[in-house]
């Protein structure tokens, strides 16, 4: 069965991913009205793209936000499936709909609260809808698919349109109103973060300790823990190359809640135990504790 190509109605209009939708939208509709499009703000991507034209063109973003998602939605539906494209679309109308009927005045002309709030605000839209299965912003669709055929990451792509248009703000807007919109930006894009992979992001806390059982029967039984073994040789200090021993490097997945707590009881156990931290956006599989309902 090609799962790309199946369109599941189901997960479309299912309660959760309606909510997640119209919270979402609701919550980029009071940052776009209420704080950043009456003060010449923008945030990257098709949503920055749509307010600028706005402004030099005098076009209503209603109508812009779904003439440039449009394309990336035809990408989307042909590279990630018929269900991710519907619910984007659905989202994207909207999203239009409600810029087109909803009146908000501005809440405030303080460049800093709106940076702030516009951003968060706009972050928080945006990673609702994604967690509720679609898209309000399709850039990262187009730098996706972009990505596989130039050889640049997404990361490169995205920063590259978002040099480009926050260069137009730039020119029509001032360059301070610029600089406020990339603040507007990076506030947007940590709290969708925040919100798509959730406060408890999973990490994988990797430890290396002579008194390995001691350290093992922590994680497992006082804190309720799963953990993979592998076996490693310790040593190798500077001047003292040739003094090393066997031992158990363990390793364990935790959310971020829990890494200093987990990190203090292992350090009263033995003080000179040796730790790294890697982030991790997926865990399938296993036993892992499901935390606030982030799956």
């Amino acid at each position: 069965m090609n799962t790309r190509q199946s369109l599941n109605w189901r997960a479309i209009f299912s309660l959760r991913s309606i909510i997640y939708t119209v919270i979402g939208v609701l919550s980029a509709v009071l940052a776009l009205k209420g704080f950043m499009i009456p003060n010449h703000f923008l945030d990257g991507g098709v949503t920055g793209i749509s307010i600028l034209i706005e402004e030099l063109f005098h076009i209503h973003i209603s109508i812009l936000l779904v003439v440039f998602n449009i394309p990336f939605l035809i990408i989307g539906y042909k590279k990630i499936g018929k269900t991710f494209s519907i619910h984007a679309l659905l989202a994207v109308l909207l999203l239009a709909l409600l810029m087109a009927w909803i009146d908000i005045p501005a809440f405030t002309s303080d460049k800093v609260l709106i940076a702030v709030f516009g951003g968060f605000f706009i972050g928080l839209g945006i990673g609702l809808v994604i967690r509720g299965g679609g898209v309000i912003d399709g850039l990262e669709v187009i730098a996706h698919y972009t990505q596989k055929r130039s050889g640049f990451t997404t990361s490169e792509i995205i920063l590259s349109i978002n040099a480009l248009l926050f260069l137009g703000a730039a020119l029509e807007f001032g360059i301070e109103t610029a600089m406020y919109s990339i603040l507007v930006y990076f506030t947007a894009m940590k709290t969708s973060d925040y919100v798509v992979d959730g406060f408890e992001e999973y990490t994988a806390l990797s430890i290396i300790s002579s008194k390995y059982e001691d350290v093992k029967s922590l994680i497992v039984n006082d804190f309720d823990k799963a953990i993979s073994i592998y076996k490693g040789e310790r040593g190798y200090l500077p001047g003292k190359f040739h003094v090393k021993s066997d031992c158990d490097i363990i390793m364990t997945i935790v959310t971020r809640l829990e890494v200093h707590r987990i990190k203090q009881a292992i350090l009263e156990i033995d003080s000179d135990a040796f730790f790294y931290i890697q982030s991790i956006k997926e865990v399938k599989g296993g036993i892992v504790k499901s935390v606030g309902g982030h799956a």
